[in-house]
């Protein structure tokens, strides 16, 4: 019985296995490399796409290995994504860069917060949508959902919002930079895309485009905003534990549960800021760690069907909207204001 489980569970890993392989080999062609979308991308297309098709001809023991990917490999995947930060990061910017990065992390996730509720939102999609937009898109959404454990669909539908406004982000901001309605300098520039755009992926598209003096501030202040990530996490954990012991329920009964997978995310960043390992070793690391992002990506668009969008409604792209106007206007400001004053 217990052999059999496993089986079953195998033939869904697989088959997640399967369709990032695929995922990979579309976001390698250069129509996708244009758009600088992930495969974790092109993964939750996939996994939505068969989620709306093919997914009731096939056996529900196959659920659990699908359901495998999307919680105990994303996990994985989120640990070793510290491989591609370091703490040296931190101190290639001014202190100007990282004020900002922590007053919009804040802002956006509180505001979130309070807009969605405002508008009678679902709390965990009000949540990873706000978390999403505040620090590093998927990857974001992701990390919080592992900490507090939603349906998969809303997990979806908030990587969806991230995703779209990302990616305008990505061809805006440089349309707007080049024409001269974001009068900032190369620096400041750099600043305000690495601590607004969403995605990783995004925040290279776009300073790319702007030039190699943007580009290379705007990454750093980018993966200073993906560090945040780890103190985020502990406080949700931390808030969720708590609500759950005042309403009495089992889940709040003893210890705060700490997501141990954010304090190893924080633990490998500050191996990888070591230097011990070959920078070839570390570039394998990177790219099998995307691939386990791109399979829990794809998992997740495995359990999202049209009716679960539906079911979400307008609200959270809504939400989306408001947030991203935050993070052009309150961004920019802060990046001409700020950065001359701090430094």
């Amino acid at each position: 019985m217990l052999t059999e489980k496993r089986s079953s569970m195998l033939h869904g890993v697989l088959l997640i296995t399967l369709f990032s392989c695929a995922a990979f080999y579309i976001g390698d062609t250069s129509f996708i490399k244009n758009l600088h979308l992930s495969p974790m991308i092109v993964g939750i297309v996939l996994g939505m796409l068969y989620a709306n098709s093919l997914r009731n001809n096939l056996p529900d023991t196959w659920v659990p290995g699908i359901q495998f990917c999307s919680k105990r490999i994303l996990r994985a995947g989120i640990v070793l994504y510290g491989f591609r930060l370091t703490f040296q990061n931190v101190l290639d910017v001014g202190l100007a860069a990282v004020a900002i990065d922590a007053i919009v992390v804040v802002v956006t996730i509180f505001g979130g917060i309070l807009l969605g509720r405002a508008m009678k939102m679902d709390r965990g999609i009000a949540l990873l949508t706000s978390v999403g937009s505040a620090i590093c898109g998927a990857a974001a959404v992701l990390g919080t959902e592992s900490a507090i454990r939603v349906k998969p669909y809303k997990t979806a539908v908030a990587v969806s919002t991230v995703v779209i406004f990302g990616t305008l982000a990505m061809f805006l901001y440089p349309a707007l930079y080049q024409s001269g309605v974001f009068d900032l300098d190369a620096k400041a520039m750099g600043v305000f895309a690495g601590s607004t755009i969403h995605e990783v992926a995004h925040v290279v598209g776009a300073g790319n485009a702007m030039g190699k003096d943007v580009s290379d501030s705007a990454v750093i202040v980018k993966m200073i905003r993906v560090m945040m990530l780890v103190p985020v996490l502990l406080v949700i954990s931390y808030s969720v534990m708590r609500a759950a012991a005042k309403d009495g329920s089992a889940q709040g009964r003893g210890h705060i549960q700490t997501p141990w997978f954010a304090v190893m995310f924080l633990v490998v960043i500050g191996f990888n800021s070591l230097d011990l390992l070959p920078q070839g070793l570390v570039d394998f690391i990177n790219a099998f760690d995307t691939f386990l992002l791109t399979m829990a990506m794809t998992a997740l668009g495995a359990e999202t069907s049209i009716d679960k969008f539906k079911k979400a409604g307008f609200k959270p792209f809504l939400l989306a909207f408001f947030l991203f106007l935050w993070l052009i206007g309150g961004g920019y400001l802060m990046a001409k204001y700020l950065v001359p004053l701090i430094g």
